[in-house]
């Protein structure tokens, strides 16, 4: 217990109670504008080496300023609470055994032996400070006892630090009972009847005016909690861009290298300027998101420093102190007005390369600034033929390029080349290949089509030959007759099956063995894995986009939307980038849309317009969008 207890007291003394300039005990410590203490000895020195007329101090911990007042350094408020901490501390060190070889000084810095506690001040006397203590007015009634009998007491921390009797400084014999909310000062009844008496001063009750003081800054302490909170989710919104950056940078250095190679050797020379221009826009690009990320710490870290100095006179001052250093403290507090968090600039994310071809004297390609999608092709029509749709609900692509489609109304599926060229198909009832309905579809790295067909999930091959199947657990028959399957997706080694009749999402191996099952009443029809191993899905009557992990722990619901009103999804789409995709329903004739999202949820871009009905999503192996549009299938590529 000594040594628990030894180790406790040498925490406080290290965290909160040495001065940050000669890194000893605090000593006569004064408190700065910013709430931060210095010794009153530390603080002479500093403005000793500082030009004769200046008048203003900085803190060495914030290097913020603090006018010296018309007095000097003495006349900064003192920081008594922290002089008793220094005083419990010195007495436990004594209980302990470690305060024995020191002779115990007087307060008045002198370095004469002190013999005397004053309990009221928490000063330690010598024998002609006791003397003085006992003529001067407004100390003559303090209780005294000798230093021997304060240090063997072993008074629980509580009874040495009771409350004292505060007297007002002007009228010494009355105890001060008022505070004068308008002139910010604690004050007696005298001062309350000669000077504080008219209607523009607001008097109130310690008690009350405490209480009042402790909510306002309960109130604004719990704002800067909540703009901390926006601060980290902003900052790591700015790292997911900035890491976005980075990639674009790569893949368009890349793309330069590649058309670079495939030219002739006199373009070698605009190779390297292209690449320089792309170079110099992704380092002020990656500078501006730097300067974002540190003037958004540099306020958290202002902020934190004021928090935790506001929360330790908060937690250690007693009322009268809290009271009289109440026009600090809420003017510290009025930093919080101030905080101003950068916002994420997603367009400084992108990046790209639009070519050309190179002839004579023209550059090798176009930098683009902005993510710029277009239409790269389009196949099908509304009928029931084999290059025809009659509802075009879910898309996936093997390797190859090869484009599987599924049509809920024709109850096939159907397999194109990347350019739309019509291969083969299964219908319903095909028993060769044992399909039924076919709903959603999605491709594992290993080219293997995960198919949910009515209550089972059904795994084919890049031909379209049956593999094998699995049901997804249910915990009774009967549940397992409500079962709707809808959507299904796979990342990495895992598959992900959306259940609409059950409300269940369920995750397997791809063998079928289950990994988890997540219940959630918002479950429909699309459903994507994300990088980070969240599942991210739509509801289309509820208007929203939703993300949960794993254990079914939501991570954010949002609203989607079009010209600011709410518009339903369907398809949903994750890269590797962890951005997301969805598509977005107006109800008005060719008034929907795919959108991006950041991986928060945020809203960042629209990536296609004016689309008929796009529903299912999936992506190419070179990255470009295919949508099935109700009718059709388009496919969008990055520009």
């Amino acid at each position: 217990m000594a040594e628990a207890a030894a180790q406790t007291v040498w925490k406080i003394s290290q965290g909160h109670l040495e001065c940050p300039i000669c890194c000893c005990l605090f000593k006569d410590p004064k408190m700065l504008d910013c709430l931060h203490s210095i010794c009153l000895k530390c603080l002479k020195m500093m403005m000793s080496k500082q030009k004769p007329e200046t008048e203003k101090i900085t803190c060495p911990v914030c290097r913020r300023e603090t006018q010296v007042p018309d007095g000097g350094l003495q006349s900064l408020a003192s920081s008594f609470f922290l002089s008793s901490l220094v005083d419990e501390v010195k007495q436990q060190k004594a209980l302990l055994g470690e305060a024995s070889a020191p002779t115990t000084t007087c307060d008045c810095g002198e370095g004469k032996e002190a013999t005397w506690r004053c309990l009221d001040c928490s000063d330690n006397l010598c024998q002609e400070c006791r003397k003085t203590h006992g003529r001067v007015k407004s100390t003559k009634d303090h209780q005294i006892i000798s230093l021997g009998d304060w240090q063997e007491s072993k008074l629980p921390p509580a009874e040495q630090s009771k409350p004292i009797t505060r007297m007002c400084t002007i009228h010494t014999d009355h105890p001060l009972c008022f505070f004068c909310d308008t002139c910010n000062i604690l004050i007696c009844s005298m001062c309350a009847t000669l000077d504080h008496r008219s209607a523009k001063h607001n008097l109130l009750k310690i008690d009350d005016s405490i209480r009042s003081f402790r909510s306002e800054v309960d109130n604004i302490l719990q704002k800067f909690k909540k703009s901390r909170q926006h601060f980290k989710s902003s900052e790591k919104s700015i790292e997911h861009a900035q890491k976005r950056l980075q990639k674009k940078l790569a893949q368009a250095r890349s793309g330069i290298d590649a058309k670079a190679e495939a030219e002739i050797s006199k373009i070698r020379n605009k190779t390297k300027l292209l690449t320089d221009k792309v170079n110099k826009i992704g380092q002020e690009r990656d500078s501006e998101y730097e300067k974002a990320l540190t003037h958004n710490r540099e306020q958290m870290e202002r902020a934190d420093q004021t928090i935790a100095a506001v929360n330790d006179l908060m937690s250690q001052a007693d009322d009268f102190e809290l009271l009289e250093l109440k026009p600090k403290v809420m003017h510290n507090l009025e930093f919080q007005k101030e905080l101003k968090c950068e916002p994420v600039n997603y367009g400084l994310s992108f990046i790209g390369v639009r070519f050309q071809d190179v002839v004579s004297d023209a550059d090798l390609g176009e930098v683009c600034v902005s993510e710029k999608w277009q239409l790269k092709e389009k196949f099908g029509k509304r009928g029931t033929d084999d290059e025809e749709f009659d509802f075009a609900t879910a898309v996936a692509c093997f390797r190859n390029g090869d484009i599987v489609v599924t049509d809920i109304n024709l109850k096939l599926l159907s397999l194109f080349s990347s350019t739309g060229r019509y291969k083969t198909s299964v219908a319903q009832g095909d028993a060769r290949h044992q399909l039924e309905a076919p709903r959603g579809v999605a491709v594992s790295h290993d080219d293997l089509l995960f198919v949910t067909d009515k209550k089972k999930v059904k795994v084919f091959d890049n031909e379209l030959h049956f593999v094998r199947e699995f049901t997804p657990l249910a915990d009774d028959v009967d549940e397992l007759s409500e079962s709707d399957l809808t959507a299904v997706a796979v990342a990495s080694q895992r598959v992900a099956v959306a259940d609409r009749g059950r409300k269940v999402i369920s995750v397997h191996n791809l063998d079928g063995s289950l990994i988890a099952s997540i219940s959630n009443n918002m479950v429909s029809n699309y459903l994507a894995i994300s990088t980070l191993g969240c599942l991210v899905f739509t509801n289309f009557e509820g208007q929203s986009l939703l993300c949960v992990n794993f254990k079914g722990k939501e991570m954010f619901r949002v609203k989607t939307l079009m010209n600011g009103k709410a518009a339903k999804a369907t398809g949903v789409l994750c890269e590797d980038d962890e951005t997301i995709y969805v598509a977005v329903h107006s109800g008005k004739i060719r008034g929907a849309e795919v959108q991006r999202y950041d991986s928060n949820g945020a809203f960042v871009a629209t990536v296609a317009q004016r689309l008929y009905n796009p529903l299912g999503m999936a992506f190419t192996p070179a990255g470009d969008v295919v949508v099935a549009d109700l009718h059709s299938v388009k496919i969008f590529e990055r520009m």
